[in-house]
């Protein structure tokens, strides 16, 4: 693995496999790898039924990465996700006994529904990459991923995540139903046809390894001024209290090469600063009291920024 290339026919081996037991997928599952090969986490935000747990561990089987679920619930402790230390009555002394936290991928599901003290456990854990326990620091495998789902319809009982938490997501990943022809073909397979794969792609590659092609795709000035423009469209906007963040560019910039490398290109094109927007952008943009009155939403807002910001037609200057 060595080349944007390889990288594209892995996407394209991902999606064809994936495309066996989830339909209609494709744009879902490569926004899902973006976060994969730039170290980032995901957040799967839609209803019920659309398949968010299903593409997540089918992912993780497909790339030959350990996979641990947590439920989220009102009673979930810390403790339950990071650990805790249990007396070892052969010793009389403590040991740490990890908690589903030590996985490669670590599915949070329906993470609005735990207290903010359980969510703010997982999301240290997220940041730092390491828990500690009793003053004892442990760290995350590598690579660590943490790709959370939360349903935006039953809102009885759960706790929203604040916005500095939401910013911890490199992007808001939403699923949608499948066209009419996608949705007829769930009809036709069978129950062998509904398992989900356990053996990973061969010659699937090191993580580290596609982590390291990103950071040689080129982002040329004009797309890099355009994203910057896009971001301080945001904050200028009157129907915005707040605007995509400093944080918000860097990311747009690692999902934006990533998404270019997936496609087999060594270079980054305004149409995937574009495609990104939303999901990058999208659940960082907080709007105004009088916004939200009038039932308007941050991503209608974002798409009139991206419909005044002027697309650059030449990727290098002069």
């Amino acid at each position: 693995m060595t080349d944007p290339q390889a990288a594209r026919a892995l996407a394209a081996d991902l999606t064809e496999r994936a495309g066996q037991r989830l339909f209609g997928m494709e744009t879902p599952l490569r926004l899902v790898m973006v976060g994969i090969v730039t170290g980032s986490h995901v957040l799967i935000d839609d209803v019920p039924g659309v398949g968010k747990t299903t593409l997540v561990r089918l992912l993780a089987n497909l790339l030959g990465l350990s996979f641990q679920r947590v439920q989220f619930t009102p009673d979930l402790m810390p403790t339950d996700i990071t650990g805790t230390s249990v007396l070892d009555l052969r010793t009389n002394e403590f040991a740490f006994r990890a908690g589903p936290i030590f996985a490669q991928v670590v599915l949070a599901d329906e993470i609005n529904r735990a207290t903010p003290k359980a969510q703010a456990a997982l999301l240290e854990a997220m940041q730092e990459r390491q828990v500690t326990v009793d003053g004892v620091s442990h760290p995350l495998p590598e690579p660590f991923f943490v790709l959370a789902t939360q349903n935006p319809i039953e809102l009885e009982g759960t706790f929203p995540l604040p916005e500095a938490q939401l910013d911890r997501f490199l992007l808001r990943v939403r699923l949608g139903y499948p066209d009419e022809d996608q949705e007829e073909r769930i009809l036709t397979a069978t129950r062998a046809q509904r398992t989900l794969p356990t053996d990973p792609l061969p010659g699937v590659p090191a993580i580290r390894d596609l982590q390291d092609l990103v950071g040689g795709v080129g982002l040329e000035h004009p797309v890099r001024r355009y994203i910057v423009s896009i971001a301080r469209a945001t904050r200028d906007h009157p129907e915005l209290a707040v605007g995509a963040s400093p944080r918000a560019v860097e990311q747009m910039g690692d999902a934006a090469r990533a998404w270019a490398l997936l496609d087999g290109r060594d270079y980054v094109l305004p149409d995937d600063v574009k495609m990104l927007a939303e999901p990058v952008f999208g659940h960082r943009l907080v709007p105004t009291t009088d916004a939200r009155i009038r039932d308007r939403t941050a991503d209608e807002i974002l798409r009139e920024v991206l419909r005044s910001v002027t697309v650059p037609t030449e990727l290098r200057e002069g």
